[in-house]
């Protein structure tokens, strides 16, 4: 490694602590830097790597003639439009078949006909046998019968499985006989070859590529033995082969010792924050709610300098609304008593709404009239929505893709807004009219899905359209009087309110639904209308705070990647 490439490497790992996949990025670049030559200086007294290969081929001979291989062709010479990049003196290009035997596996069928318990049952190597990110296969959850082996392919100790399908490209080294199924290819190399070195070409980010192009024009990925026969491989010297492999290996512990650091301070960060919005969501007063929010913005940079945080201040954010720690009433709001008031007014002169439902509401509306504290009460949404109710989904050739009503789905609803410019449907005048009536939805209307999973997404329709209308998977709240809609959809996205709605979810078909009755019996903590407005107004405000805080994050992380793939074009 010349000087240059190794001052670079360094600045590589000082950046990749803090760039996205800096750490993955940096494992691929060592690798990259091992299969060009470049990790490691040259050794004039190494035997350059064509005597190498005279050994590989007189043991492929040897071994022929003893019967343990098949005698294989000598394939086409490789072509200078082939190679990727130059390599050292007393390096080789070698297409990989000439090195090394490559067969594919074989499955008996039906596999469950040859599956035993029996002690003589041969190891049945899945790839569910690996572990993630592991090197070795040292066991198998199952075996087949002897009689099977004509229809699959043993492996040995030593051999290299590498994946051909689902986990693409994946190599490991097996440490036990057994045997495999079409989803693998068998490669065992050469007693000559360092076997740690193959590993670290196959697993490296050019044999990647190359797999990729040789697959490419598949539905699904997916590699034959001829393919990989064919792969134009770099071939260093013995000697050289050896140094790669202890530099990778130190390089590599390196990495591993980064990335321990960078988790423990991820972890660290993400633990001091969880203790103080705790200390904020549970202060008893107003000195020790000050104390743990002067805590948390006299340490915003360091705090904030991981997504997740910030995505755990929003929810804090909210959590304070339910409380009561966003606002406090003022001598000169109006009276929530007045709100009920209204309610009640409102709820007499709905003609819609059948005398006993009315019966009901106005019970329930009088009853919290005795719980008002501090000018605030706790109210079941059924007794303040004048709807509380589900879509409809229409027929198929119903919904169009253009038409004069907009026809909202829960995908329409993304980051608690709604966009309708994602896969937009409609529905004809005479549709929403006639068949889809209780569906029908207004500006303001605050909606929610009750089909998960994920339960709770939550929007307010704008007024793009004077009408709109649902599918099934959504409802929609209608609030009544002096009730702000932005109050109510900031609360139903809060996580302690819905998670107090979904405690008895129905689910079918691995799917979480949340009933209507569940929808009505929410419990709302309403103040008076100038609070709602205050509170709203401060989430509003704090939101954007979390707004800059992400944007921050993204502009930081964005500006490390750009500087590490500059480092990277330059090696």
């Amino acid at each position: 490694m010349n000087k240059e490439t190794r001052e670079l490497l360094e600045k590589h790992f000082d950046t990749a602590f803090d760039a996205p996949d800096g750490i993955k990025k940096l494992r691929e670049l060592i690798l990259t830097l091992a299969m060009q030559g470049k990790l490691v200086p040259q050794d004039p007294n190494d035997q350059p790597a064509s005597e190498l290969l005279k050994e590989i081929e007189a043991e492929k001979k040897r071994l022929n003639k003893e019967g343990k291989i098949k005698k294989t062709e000598s394939l086409t010479p490789i072509k200078t439009g082939e190679l990727p990049f130059s390599l050292p003196p007393k390096w080789e290009w070698v297409r990989f078949g000439d090195i090394a035997i490559i067969e594919r596996g074989g499955s008996p069928r039906p596999i469950k006909a040859y599956l035993t318990n029996a002690t003589d049952g041969l190891n049945w190597i899945k790839i569910s046998d690996t572990d993630q990110g592991g090197k070795y296969i040292i066991g198998t959850k199952e075996k087949i019968r002897p009689e099977g082996l004509a229809k699959t392919r043993m492996v040995y100790p030593g051999d290299f499985l590498l994946t051909n399908s689902m986990s693409f490209g994946r190599p490991y080294i097996t440490q036990i006989e057994g045997c495999i199924h079409d989803g693998w290819l068998r490669i065992s190399p050469p007693n000559s070859l360092e076997k740690d070195y193959l590993y670290n070409l196959l697993s490296s980010s050019f044999v990647r590529k190359m797999f990729e192009i040789a697959a490419a024009g598949a539905v699904v990925l997916n590699l034959n033995s001829e393919k990989v026969r064919f792969l134009p491989i770099p071939f260093p010297p013995k000697g050289e082969q050896q140094r790669i492999v202890e530099k990778i290996d130190q390089l590599m512990a390196r990495v591993d010792e980064l990335e321990k650091l960078r988790n423990e301070r991820q972890e660290k960060r993400l633990k001091i924050h969880a203790a103080a919005i705790d200390q904020l969501l549970s202060a008893k007063s107003d000195a020790d709610f000050a104390a743990a929010w002067g805590f948390i913005t006299g340490n915003f940079d360091s705090l904030y300098s991981v997504k997740e945080n910030v995505a755990e201040l929003r929810k804090a954010i909210l959590q304070l609304a339910v409380m009561g720690k966003l606002s406090k009433p003022l001598d000169t709001d109006s009276p929530v008593l007045a709100i009920i008031e209204k309610i009640i007014l409102e709820i007499k002169k709905d003609k819609e709404i059948k005398a006993s439902e009315k019966d009901f509401a106005f019970s329930l509306l009088n009853k919290s009239k005795k719980r008002i504290k501090n000018n605030r009460v706790i109210l079941k949404t059924r007794a303040f929505c004048s709807f509380i109710t589900k879509g409809t989904t229409p027929q198929a050739n119903e919904l169009l893709e253009v038409g004069e009503i907009p026809f909202i789905k829960v995908y329409n609803i993304v980051n608690n807004k709604i966009d309708f410019e994602y896969r937009p449907t409609f529905v004809s005048d005479s549709t929403h009219k006639t068949k889809l009536k209780r569906s029908k939805i207004f500006p303001g209307d605050v909606i929610m899905n009750i089909v998960g999973p994920p339960l709770g997404k939550v929007a307010i329709i704008p007024s793009h359209y004077p009408e709109w209308n649902m599918n099934q998977a959504l409802a929609y709240f209608r609030p009544r009087a002096n009730i702000f809609n932005r109050y109510i959809y900031y609360l139903l996205t809060t996580h302690s309110i819905l998670k107090s709605a979904i405690r008895e979810v129905k689910g079918t078909a691995g799917q979480d639904n949340l009933s209507l009755e569940q929808c009505r019996d929410i419990e709302i903590p309403i103040p008076s209308v100038e609070e709602q407005h205050r509170i709203v107004d401060k989430i509003d405000q704090l939101m954007t705070l979390c707004d800059t805080l992400e944007q921050r994050l993204t502009n930081a992380t964005e500006k490390q990647a750009s500087l590490l793939n500059s480092l990277m074009a330059k090696v």
